[in-house]
């Protein structure tokens, strides 16, 4: 929040408590938040790089992503693809145009896949709850369309 907020020292102080928090292991969590490791730290890391863009004279977001893309754990493909999008966007902003495009393919591929497994689930079921998530998709890409400035 410091770092949306443009607050550069209030976001490292809170990282810098959660960075000796991690060091020195979580022990035992509670079930809501067990899925906090070093990944999400880095991710969260990267995500606060990404907001002090302009501001920071920090280490740069996309070595922050590719740090948490590294450190991600089997099963969480959805927070990858969520990563592989900042990691795109933090290279189109830190001036790497080409290495950005990369990550953007990377990030569009693993994303068609996760579209093709829900596809796969939910394409043969004619259930009320299915239809309004077929219904919602359509809606929101109607008012999301994606366009390519020329």
């Amino acid at each position: 929040m410091h770092a949306a907020l443009g607050d550069e020292q209030g976001a490292e102080r809170h990282l810098g408590a959660a960075d000796e928090l991690v060091a020195d292991g979580l022990g035992d969590v509670p079930a809501w938040v067990d899925y906090f490791d070093a990944a999400e730290h880095v991710g969260t890391r990267a995500v606060s790089a990404r907001d002090l863009t302009g501001i920071s004279r920090n280490r740069r977001a996309s070595d922050h992503f590719t740090d948490a893309l590294a450190l991600r754990r089997p099963g969480f493909d959805r927070v990858k693809v969520m990563d592989r999008i900042g990691l795109a966007a933090a290279l189109f902003a830190e001036g790497e145009p080409e290495h950005g495009a990369a990550a953007a393919h990377q990030a569009l591929d693993e994303a068609l896949r996760l579209n093709t497994l829900l596809d796969a689930a939910a394409g043969p079921r004619r259930t009320g709850a299915v239809d309004d998530v077929r219904t919602r998709t359509k809606d929101l890409a109607a008012a999301r369309p994606t366009t390519v400035a020329a």
